[in-house]
């Protein structure tokens, strides 16, 4: 038994901490107002304070309602600070929720269409297809055909996002349904202004462009010559869901950044794109590709990630921040590919490299694994993967700017601080001239 003064034991450890009313909402997240109307709903019990003077509440009480609501205690705000609420995406206990439900049990069950619009407005709608206008995607095609023959699918995406952009004169109106509106035709047209793989299906073959057929298929021939099969057609469908929103990555910061400017949705999602090119972000899926192709080549993952240690690289597509065990995202797309049998040769060389490596570190497997696993499982170029991350992302763009068109504007001024050589200095002058 331990030491009553070590644990905070005696008469007082029995009874229950009381917080004040201004406590609560500290821990909740909400105003003062809040806690009162979680006391009507009932989702809260109160004391009235000694005195009579405002009311108290349970602790333990107030910790429950926290955790299911995904709130967050903030630090205390000074000027400057950023203070991020948001009711789009939880992680917690190794878990990821959209709107409090676990994301992996929509992606499994729902489209990813269907998870946008579930993030989007709180309501799922069945069987719901994203079209493109016929001009916008005219025009996105247009631009990106322009584009050099080496440029990467970030490019293309980057300048079909700025011909819809001009191509919608209403792009200025940031009122819900009007950014709504938008989001639902930039997604698709994303899609469609991408080229067709050389060799691949046609457009109208393997994915056509009407409202008929879902977005996975119409991604489909541009990422792969393959034609698609259903088992492969839904797994990619799952990673679209999946990695529509991971809470404030890079990324979704820089799109916030720009809606907190009021930038219409389109800025925001370039803002999002240039983010996510970084090899650390959007782009690491295509270095796990080139790994994992390299382990079928040579047989094993040991040398391998022998040679990756030995120079000093991380083994790509393991470990997480956000998580202490395997990515649930991960898990989950690595039980679909498991059905796949052309997924077979590049599961088995992912899960090689995860054991080889936990001799090294205890690493578990994350998304941008399994995203490898499916791309080279289905022939994908190995920048396919970020195209997938990039797509699916702009969906959880336009949520959080849906969010922060809300906030006050421009509320996102840090403060810098200053390392420059202190004033004042002399005016600079060119190379062999006296300072003035």
């Amino acid at each position: 038994m331990k030491d009553q003064a070590a644990t905070g034991g005696g008469p007082e450890a029995d009874v229950p901490r009381r917080l004040s009313t201004r406590e609560a909402a500290q821990r909740l997240g909400v105003k003062p107002e809040t806690v009162y109307a979680y006391v009507s709903r009932g989702q809260l019990s109160s004391n009235r304070a000694p005195g009579g003077r405002g009311s108290t509440f349970d602790a333990a009480e107030i910790e429950a309602l926290a955790r299911r609501t995904g709130r967050r205690t903030p630090a205390a705000p000074t000027p400057g600070d950023l203070v991020f609420r948001t009711g789009i995406t939880l992680i917690e206990d190794d878990h990821c929720y959209f709107r409090g439900v676990d994301a992996t049990k929509l992606a499994r069950r729902y489209t990813y269409e269907e998870v946008a619009e579930w993030l989007w407005t709180g309501t799922l709608r069945a069987g719901v297809r994203f079209a493109a206008p016929a001009e916008t995607l005219a025009a996105a095609r247009r631009a990106v055909d322009a584009l050099p023959a080496h440029s990467g699918s970030t490019d293309r995406l980057r300048v079909a996002v700025v011909a819809a952009a001009t191509a919608d004169p209403l792009r200025f109106d940031l009122a819900r349904e009007a950014v709504l509106a938008a989001a639902r035709s930039l997604v698709p047209t994303l899609v469609g202004a991408l080229p067709v793989v050389a060799d691949g299906p046609s457009a109208a073959e393997g994915a056509p462009e009407a409202s008929d057929a879902g977005l996975a298929r119409q991604l489909w021939p541009k990422l792969t010559a393959r034609p698609a099969d259903e088992p492969s057609v839904a797994a990619l469908d799952t990673a679209l869901a999946l990695l529509i929103d991971h809470d404030l990555a890079a990324s979704t910061l820089a799109a916030r950044v720009a809606a907190s400017a009021r930038a219409h949705p389109y800025a925001v999602v370039s803002a999002g794109l240039g983010v996510l090119e970084g090899p650390l972000h959007g782009a690491a899926s295509g270095l796990a590709h080139r790994m994992l192709t390299e382990v079928l080549e040579r047989g094993s993952a040991a040398p391998v990630v022998a040679d990756h240690l030995r120079t000093g690289r991380r083994v790509p597509g393991l470990g997480h921040r956000l998580y202490t065990s395997e990515d649930p995202r991960a898990r989950t797309l690595f039980a679909l590919l498991a059905r796949m049998p052309r997924a077979a040769g590049a599961l088995a060389a992912a899960r090689d490299v995860v054991t080889t490596t936990a001799r090294h570190a205890p690493l578990h497997a994350n998304v941008d694994l399994a995203l490898a696993v499916l791309s080279v499982s289905c022939g994908m170029r190995p920048e396919a993967g970020e195209t997938v991350f990039a797509v699916s992302r702009t969906a959880g763009w336009i949520a959080h700017a849906l969010e922060e068109y809300g906030e006050r504007p421009l509320r996102m001024r840090p403060s810098g601080q200053y390392g420059g050589p202190r004033p004042p200095q002399p005016l600079p002058a060119p190379p062999g001239e006296p300072p003035r």
